[in-house]
């Protein structure tokens, strides 16, 4: 339907190229200020935006194709939702023209080349329709319930369903309006999360497999280059799909099809403004959402230039705050150099803050580096204080101080420690090794280049997964991770969900084992929450940990953050509060790093500085540094037995580092009982045999003695003692035993008494379990023996061989027979023989007139002994049974 105006003027309503559903509820309301014009799309735009007005809503507007306009007869242009003049095809040529009057509506920042307008309504809000749905409140001007619904469409659109950063209090008001004018949020729920066809979903799985993902200045972004023969409609619905799925910070896609080439982008941060990267495209938009279409230009050769234009358009999150190591590691100045030297290689650094105090504060004198000091050293200056040789002209930054800013201090006074300070307080420090970390792009982690965090700022990969905690969460531990973080909060301190319980989650396996690292006073922490929970504690002031049990008696536990030195190989730690940076360092590996924020204005936010993410993906078991095994060699069995119950490999560099400390002897140097504890929670895997195969190829069973050897014949025992006690644990559900105790039998049977004797030693095992391992187990040899040579036999017989032993030593005797018969037996024992007693008792007899006396014990094993040989059948036979047995 057309309209033109009197005398032959002509007014022409347009927007951008690739019209979203903002840029059609804009044209729309401008047509209801300018009821005569034409509206006019520029070029191509989306299918289901034509496929919205051909089935639906056609009749709403006054539509013209450009093809038949006479842009001659065009005296007023109406730009919605651009200012950009390459995003309107076309009609950019009446922008020339004097005689054409221009109005602008537009949401979008001021951009180099803006079209200016004869009037002009520009605010910064999350839609253009949300402008002009003001206006038409304030011209009162009637909406009937469609149009009010498209209106509507356009906000939750270019919001994000208000989610996206550009939201604002207008966007929210606007939609609250065009909901009292009768909007259909079914309709605008359908069309922004509609379903996709089988090309989209194609085109959708190959964005996704082609993800390069990008850390540039702290930022993490995600450039897709997908290509296509057909045109495949909804691009950029295909990209705020992917946005959602991944959980993207920002996401730049590009997509060639037919002899086009599309980019859409999209940001949830201020960092990386959208808008202004693509506009040397030729795209156009804002800080949260722009796009753009090229031609002759490959796929290759825009991904290289958009990739080099993030480098240089891309702004810095990182202040002083952000970047620097803490706590920061100082020396006062008195220490001798000695002393100072210890501290170097106790932490790892190479340089001290100095300090002195005063008034029980620590004042900033200078810094001394491991170069000075070791000279010192070979000066034979051992005991003289560090104040004498340190560097005294020392410059600082304040926390918010920018990367130009740091670079400066430490380039031009050639400073190798830059302390970061507010008023007097030291707060950390940035290094030399950190700047150029920054200034270069730190590389994708490997095994060969572990990260070291006492030494550089190692930068986390941060990501919010509220989301998929909400997924995979009770609504109990939500609650109670929620009630963590506010607190903490409420102290002043920080909290953390870390290790296993977070690996577990991303594996998709249950794990209600959950540690809380408290960057602060944990032990306060505790009994602040346990106080509000009315559940209990158990604290222990020389680590800063405590324990939480509630009224159900689950638990939880709670630490500070804390770092751990070892003053030599295969020592116990000792732990100094720290950070939670370092708190993750000290971990065994990389998959039991990853850490959630739990404080309100963080929830859920995923804390990765050593890429756990990566290695799960792997399915990688990575050590954090290479003195990791030296300094605690029980870490060779965790990550065998994670290897083998998660289904991952260990690590080139990480089998190496392993193959080094069983050379070098430093499980010698391990205590039994830590030892034990190791192998102890190998056993009680779900299937420890591959975890001992594994250790046995590492040359560790000899940890324990080396007569200890998987061989084939150990093997196939394992296998037995597996399907021995998965049958029992079928049939036996409720009953509680010892399954490790039945391995780690299995796994000393071919020792003799003596060899037991010094296993048992060496382990330092309890003496209750020294007795099962070194003298039962040989008890259950004889009893083996006589089964295998005596089978068939009566039931009673059998029951009188087997009742003795724990359940554990049958389950190893039915494990360690080759013969049927035996393992037969053996079951019927256990589903049947071993419940079976006399229905008499000992008043029973008194009752039958039997003189009380050793005689009832001898009455009622007979009275056993024929029940289990199934000569009595009910309790009468068993009293006629007594009266012939006595007579």
């Amino acid at each position: 339907m057309r309209k033109e105006e009197d005398n032959g003027r002509l007014t022409v309503i347009t927007t951008h190229v690739n019209a979203d559903f903002d840029a059609l509820a804009s044209m729309l309301a401008a047509q209801k200020l300018y009821p005569e014009a034409l509206v006019v799309f520029p070029g191509s735009q989306e299918k289901n935006l034509r496929n919205f007005f051909i089935q639906s809503m056609v009749y709403l507007f006054n539509m013209a194709d450009i093809k038949e306009i006479d842009l001659d007869k065009v005296k007023r242009l109406v730009l919605v939702d651009t200012r950009q003049p390459g995003r309107i095809g076309k009609l950019a040529s009446l922008l020339d023209r004097s005689d054409v009057e221009i109005h602008i509506y537009d949401h979008h920042p001021d951009m180099a080349g803006d079209i200016k307008g004869h009037y002009e309504l520009i605010e910064t809000t999350g839609a253009t329709a949300t402008l002009l749905t003001k206006v038409i409140e304030e011209k009162k001007i009637d909406l009937s319930a469609d149009e009010a619904t498209i209106l509507c469409l356009g906000i939750y659109e270019d919001t994000g369903s208000f989610s996206f950063p550009s939201t604002t209090e207008k966007d929210f008001m606007a939609a609250a309006a065009l909901l009292s004018k009768g909007a259909n949020l079914n309709i605008v729920s359908n069309l922004i999360d509609r379903e996709m066809n089988p090309a989209q979903v194609g085109l959708l799985n190959d964005m996704i497999q082609a993800a390069n993902h990008y850390n540039i200045h702290g930022v993490d972004i995600v450039v897709t280059c997908v290509s296509s023969e057909a045109y495949v409609p909804d691009f950029a619905f295909l990209v705020h799909k992917m946005m959602r799925m991944e959980d993207l910070n920002a996401i730049f896609a590009i997509a060639r099809m037919v002899n086009k080439v599309y980019v859409i982008a999209r940001s949830k941060t201020s960092e990386v403004d959208v808008g202004t990267i693509l506009s040397p495209l030729g795209g156009g938009g804002h800080t949260y959402a722009a796009a753009a279409t090229i031609r002759g230009k490959t796929l290759v050769q825009i991904e290289h230039l958009l990739v080099g234009m993030l480098y240089q358009s891309v702004r810095s999150r990182r202040q002083a705050e952000n970047l620097m190591s803490s706590p920061p590691i100082m020396v006062d100045s008195e220490v001798a150099c000695k002393d100072a030297n210890n501290l170097l290689t106790r932490y790892n650094v190479n340089a001290l803050l100095v300090t002195e105090d005063r008034d029980g504060q620590k004042k900033l004198l200078g810094y001394i580096t491991r170069q000075v000091i070791e000279k010192a050293l070979y000066h034979k200056l051992d005991d003289v204080p560090v104040r004498d040789y340190m560097s005294t002209e020392i410059e600082s930054v304040q926390p918010e101080a920018d990367l130009p800013e740091i670079q400066e201090k430490i380039i031009e006074s050639k400073q190798r420690i830059l302390p970061v300070v507010k008023g007097e307080k030291i707060l950390g420090v940035i290094t030399r090794t950190d700047l150029l970390n920054i200034l270069v792009g730190q590389s994708p982690s490997n095994e060969l280049q572990l990260p070291d965090p006492a030494r550089e700022t190692v930068h986390a990969r941060i990501r919010n997964i509220v989301k998929f905690l909400r997924e995979r969460l009770s609504e109990r531990f939500l609650t109670m991770f929620e009630k963590i973080g506010e607190t903490a909060d409420q102290l002043g301190f920080k909290a953390y969900v870390a290790g296993g319980f977070v690996r577990d989650l991303f594996l998709y396996r249950p794990n209600e084992d959950i540690d809380i690292v408290i960057e602060g006073d944990g032990i306060a922490f505790a009994k602040k929450y346990a106080k509000m929970c009315g559940a209990r504690i158990h604290s222990y002031a020389k680590f800063g940990t405590a324990v939480i049990i509630f009224p159900d008696g689950f638990k939880i536990d709670v630490a500070s953050a804390r770092m751990e030195y070892y003053k030599s190989p295969a020592a116990l730690p000792t732990v100094e509060m720290s950070s939670i940076k370092l708190d993750l360092f000290r971990r065994d590996f990389t998959i039991n790093t990853l850490a959630i924020e739990l404080n309100p204005d963080r929830f859920g936010t995923l804390i990765d500085f050593f890429n756990a993410q990566k290695d799960i993906k792997a399915k990688a078991i990575r050590v954090l540094h290479n003195l990791s095994f030296v300094e605690d060699p029980t870490r060779v069995f965790r990550a065998i037995r994670f290897e083998q119950r998660f289904g991952f490999t260990i690590g080139r560099l990480t089998a190496g580092l392993i193959e080094n400390a069983v050379r070098m002897g430093f499980f010698k140097q391990l205590s039994g009982r830590r030892v034990w504890g190791e192998l102890r929670q190998i056993l009680e895997e779900e299937n420890p045999t591959a975890a001992l195969v594994r250790l046995n190829d590492f040359d560790l069973l000899g940890v324990i003695h080396p007569a200890i050897v998987m061989d084939e014949e150990m093997i196939a025992l394992f296998n037995s003692t597996r399907q021995v006690t998965d049958w029992f644990d079928l049939l036996f559900l409720e009953e509680s035993y010892m399954k490790w105790a039945v391995y780690f039998l299995s796994s000393i049977r071919s020792c003799d008494r003596e060899t037991s004797r010094k296993i048992c030693k060496r382990l330092e095992l309890a003496p209750r379990m020294s007795v099962i391992f070194g003298q039962e187990r040989f008890e259950a040899e004889r009893c083996l023996y006589w089964l295998e040579r005596n089978l068939p036999a009566k039931n009673s017989d059998l029951y009188k061989k087997l009742a003795g032993f724990r359940t554990e030593l049958v389950l190893y005797m039915m494990a360690a027979t080759k013969k049927q018969v035996v393992k037969r037996s053996i079951s019927r024992y256990f589903t049947h023989l071993r419940y079976i007693q006399p229905s008499l008792r000992g008043q029973d007899l008194v009752e039958m007139g039997i003189e009380p006396g050793p005689i009832y014990r001898r009455i009622l094993e007979a009275v056993q002994d024929a029940k289990l040989n199934e000569e009595l059948k009910s309790k009468k036979d068993e009293i006629e049974f007594i009266r012939r047995f006595i007579s």
